[in-house]
């Protein structure tokens, strides 16, 4: 019997399904290494901070899944 999927599998999914063009270049590495492990992590970051940038809704990846929307750090702004 398959139970419910848990918030962390369905934000698992879509964070996969955001990340599919990167998951078809993994798939076609030959040997993976820290280079090429370390390149990946940089372009997942890289891709969700544009996701989120570009968001119609900012934040609806996390209200969407149930979790609390951080807060935004204030900015310091230097006195020059």
């Amino acid at each position: 019997m398959l139970s419910e999927p848990s918030r962390i599998d369905l934000l698992e999914l879509d964070i996969d399904l955001r990340l599919t063009d990167l998951w078809r270049e993994a798939a076609d590495v030959g040997e993976w290494n820290l280079e090429v492990v370390a390149a990946f992590i940089r372009a997942a970051y890289g891709k969700g901070y544009c996701d989120a940038l570009t968001e119609e809704s900012p934040g609806s990846l996390c209200v969407e899944h149930g979790y609390r929307l951080p807060e935004r750090r204030a900015v310091e702004r230097d006195a020059a």
